[in-house]
Parts: C-alpha cells; sequence; structure tokens
C-alpha cells in the first residue's frame, strides 16, 4: 500500500479554498474537456485540477498530481424539483460556505456539520485520505432535503 506524504491533506485544504469553495467558478481555468468547469491550484510539488460538468445534477472528478497521487470523483447535486434561482443560488452559495470549513483531518469535502442561513450541511465519511467514502446533504432547518452528493476516492497505486 502507498504511504501518504504528510503535506498531501494540507495541500488539498489549501487547494479547495482557492477554488470552488473560495472563488466559485471565478477559480476556472480553460477547460480540457468541452462543456466542463476546470478549476486549478498549484503549490509546489503538488498540481489540483477539479473537472466537473453540470449544475443541477453535476458530476466530477479531482486529482492531485506530482506524478498523479490522489483522486476523488463526485456526483449529485440539488433536488429535481428545485427549480426556483434564488433558491438554486443560495443552496450553492450555502455549500461554498461549508466547503471552505474543509479540514486537514477529513480533507474531502466539507465539516461533519455545519449550519447557517437556515440551512444544515451534514457529512458523512467513511474511510481515510488513503481510501473514502462518503455523503454529503444539505437540508433546510425543518428537515426538507436540498440537496445530496456521493463521493469516493484515495491515494492512486
Amino acid at each position: 500500500m502507498s504511504s501518504i506524504p504528510g503535506d498531501l491533506a494540507a495541500f488539498l485544504v489549501e487547494a479547495k479554498r482557492h477554488t470552488y469553495a473560495g472563488m466559485d467558478d471565478d477559480a476556472t481555468a480553460a477547460p480540457l474537456l468541452r462543456g466542463s468547469k476546470q478549476l486549478e491550484h498549484r503549490a509546489a510539488p503538488y498540481a489540483y485540477r477539479d473537472i466537473y460538468f453540470g449544475m443541477g445534477f453535476f458530476v466530477g472528478q479531482e486529482t492531485v498530481s506530482r506524478g498523479v497521487v490522489w483522486s476523488m470523483s463526485y456526483s449529485g447535486g440539488v433536488r429535481a424539483e428545485i427549480t426556483d434561482r434564488d433558491i438554486f443560488l443560495a443552496i450553492y452559495k450555502f455549500l461554498r460556505q461549508a466547503l471552505l470549513d474543509v479540514s486537514v483531518e477529513y480533507p474531502f469535502r466539507g465539516p461533519h456539520l455545519f449550519e447557517q442561513a437556515g440551512m444544515i450541511y451534514r457529512n458523512e465519511v467513511e474511510g481515510a485520505l488513503d481510501r473514502f467514502h462518503g455523503v454529503e446533504t444539505i437540508a433546510r432547518q425543518d428537515g426538507v432535503p436540498l440537496y445530496a452528493v456521493r463521493y469516493s476516492g484515495g491515494l492512486l497505486r
């Protein structure tokens, strides 16, 4: 089994705060794949890339390279019945706030729990940086579900 580079988790936190969570799509680089959004961050010796398709329902993949050493795939989004643009944008604004609270201990998505603006973000993850999977959800404080994403990944060997 591959050993986890000691600085990988810290780099992931930095990369996530400097791409979607911190800058939304303003962190977009020229996409390699037509129709995708591509977010990038570099801090030697690593390079981070997040490529995704879609918005209401989306799929994507994050990679960290020094060679390619780590990857995470994800899919999900806002519930299909939510069509009001203001609600849609409020959910993603809230999501970015939750994702800014990513930790070195669990550098996959956001914290285990985050509450703000009448919404609750939950992140249930199993595993560690080398191999993991999880589900993140957003609901109104009254429990009405708004959003869900499944993700998985780990060290490549």
